[in-house]
């Protein structure tokens, strides 16, 4: 049994590292291309703006199918739930203005940041984790301040579409950890 669980655990470790690199590439083609288009809230805005959890359901399924050895597809399974609700919520918040889709944006970004957060902690020995238990936290901080942002007399998309990138260069560091860590097994 022991040489199991190394071997699961490195199996993981190469299909998170592939898959925290494409979650890399989409977050930032995502932002080059709807922050430009975020002043306003246009049917392409509003598609875009539900693109992205779509994208968190699938790489969570991936995640979920391909990390059994971690103990973390429940959570992943929940993260599944809230971003499927988030797109939903997201279609319906795009026809009432930016401060309804603010709200909804920043709802999802806490409860999706906290599952981030409780998965990375999980995973902490397999390493690599910290850059995603860091990004979880801020996930939450994040959704908090766009909660708070559509209050404000003129709310902009412009910092939701911005969160997207400290996200991805998260992602980021947490693929190349787990590269370091895959080359020293």
């Amino acid at each position: 049994m022991t040489t199991l669980a190394p071997s699961g655990v490195s199996t993981t470790a190469d299909a998170l590292r592939r898959l925290y690199f494409g979650r890399f590439a989409f977050a930032i083609v995502w932002a080059a291309v709807t922050f430009p288009l975020a002043r306003d809230l246009t049917p392409l805005t509003v598609a875009l703006l539900v693109i992205y959890p779509l994208f968190d359901v699938a790489a969570a399924v991936v995640d979920a199918r391909s990390s059994p050895a971690t103990g973390t597809p429940t959570l992943l399974y929940v993260n599944v739930a809230i971003s499927l609700l988030a797109a939903v919520g997201l279609a319906v918040a795009g026809t009432s203005g930016i401060p309804a889709a603010l709200r909804v944006w920043g709802a999802w970004a806490v409860v999706a940041g906290l599952v981030q957060l409780l998965v990375a902690v999980s995973r902490r020995k397999m390493g690599g984790q910290w850059p995603m238990i860091i990004s979880g936290g801020i996930s939450v901080l994040a959704g908090g301040s766009f909660i708070a942002a559509a209050s404000a007399d003129n709310p902009v998309l412009t910092n939701a579409v911005g969160y997207a990138i400290p996200g991805a260069i998260f992602f980021l560091i947490s693929a190349i950890r787990l590269s370091r860590g895959a080359k020293g097994n």
